[in-house]
């Protein structure tokens, strides 16, 4: 049993890297600062992103990491 769980936490944590890693940076430098109101307003279909369908993923993924560790820790 731990041995499953271990191994499907250490699949969890290589998951979890990529999609962190596929994911675009959030800062934009200075043109980021200025121009970022009118990035909001254009962007009104940024659910269906690629970019929000990883930060999804990368949420419900870190929950299953977090729920794996726990439950090792207890056996």
């Amino acid at each position: 049993m731990k041995l499953a769980l271990t191994v499907i936490q250490v699949l969890c944590a290589l998951v979890l890297i990529a999609v962190v890693m596929l994911q675009s940076g959030k800062s934009a430098g200075l043109s980021g600062a200025i121009a970022g109101g009118v990035d909001t307003f254009l962007s009104k279909n940024k659910a269906k992103t690629w970019d929000s369908k990883l930060a999804k993923m990368t949420k419900w993924v870190a929950i299953v990491f977090v729920l794996l560790t726990l439950a090792l820790s207890l056996i």
